[in-house]
């Protein structure tokens, strides 16, 4: 395996490891609304991603990092065709940002009240376009022989990548909503329970629709195990939830997600961007990877730092273990 096929399988796992931590996060995002019933559990759902929402996206930042210096047409085709989603996810992630930090500056409910519907909508959109982009990515896109994007807005939204965008909110809110059960007490934990078996059937159906094209499509029997091995799972976090067993529920879930993105990037290998054009004039990984120096550097460098992060970030959240309910929230003071 050469360094350019090392780092396409590293960028893989930071974008498992991201859509992991993240997915749950923006899956308690939407959940203020759909579970929340007034403005104590609002806070009690907050205060759960308070903690480790912005270690999540550090996840992101390195997969775009790495994606940068290690397939830089890549990166360069990807940001330039995909600017206006791309664009929307980041503005999403700024607001949102602003608005776990802003809520509580000010007594006043109107105050509170819309950056907490900012941190809804701004959970939701990226939910649904990070699935939309992957779903492009694998379907293909129209790149010509300069690699370049040469579609406009709307060849992105076809029917497949739409799929894909409902397959990530839905599983993203799944994911949040066992995450809420697992760490919560108290009626709003039964209450998440029960949504979270709702919201894994709707998952699962749609999860069955977009997976079954994708490998009908693209697949081969590495996606074939991949895709087995995400439905399996899915079924697992189910009757782990329903036994009550969240920990177990919000495993699998997760298993689920590193499952079902694993199977993105197999069905994509060698390809990073195939081009609906021509197959010709599709972006790999050795035609549009950094010089073997640049990635040697780099595999270095990732070697140092990231098992420094992963232990940080683990540490973060055993710190922050506990279950916390409305109990916990103490009266509203500015």
């Amino acid at each position: 395996m050469e360094l350019h096929d090392i780092w396409f399988v590293a960028i893989a796992v930071l974008w498992i490891g991201y859509f992991f931590l993240e997915g749950f996060d923006f899956g308690v995002g939407v959940l203020t609304r759909l579970l929340a019933r007034d403005r104590t559990e609002k806070r009690v759902l907050i205060n759960t991603i308070g903690p480790v929402w912005d270690g999540n996206e550090v996840w992101l930042l390195t997969a775009g990092g790495a994606t940068f210096a290690a397939f830089p047409d890549w990166y360069a085709t990807l940001f330039s065709g995909f600017y206006l989603p791309l664009l929307a996810i980041l503005v999403c992630l700024i607001v949102r940002g602003v608005a776990f930090e802003y809520r509580a500056k000010r007594p006043e409910e109107s105050w509170q009240r819309n950056w907490e519907r900012a941190i809804f909508w701004t959970s939701l959109v990226p939910a649904f376009l990070w699935g939309v982009a992957f779903a492009n990515i694998v379907r293909g896109v129209p790149i010509d022989a300069e690699k370049e994007y040469v579609g406009t807005l709307f060849d992105l939204l076809n029917p497949y990548a739409l799929l894909g965008g409902l397959v990530t909110l839905t599983l993203f809110t799944f994911h949040g909503a066992v995450f809420t059960a697992l760490k919560t007490v108290g009626d709003i934990r039964l209450r998440a329970r029960r949504l979270a078996l709702t919201l894994g059937l709707v998952t699962a159906a749609l999860a069955a629709g977009f997976l079954g094209w994708t490998q009908v499509s693209r697949g081969d029997a590495g996606s074939l195990v991949a895709m087995g091995i995400a439905v399996v799972a899915l079924l697992a976090a189910l009757v782990a939830v329903k036994a009550g067993r969240e920990g177990w529920s919000f495993a699998f879930s997760g298993v689920t997600i590193a499952a079902a993105v694993a199977m993105l990037f197999l069905t994509l290998f060698p390809n990073v961007m195939p081009s609906s054009l021509d197959p010709e004039w599709s972006l790999t990984v050795s035609n549009a990877s950094s010089s073997p120096y640049t990635l040697k550097i780099m595999t270095w460098c990732g070697a140092i730092a990231t098992p420094l992060v992963m232990l940080y970030q683990g540490w973060t959240y055993w710190v922050f273990r506990k279950r916390i309910g409305t109990q916990h929230i103490a009266d509203a003071a500015h």
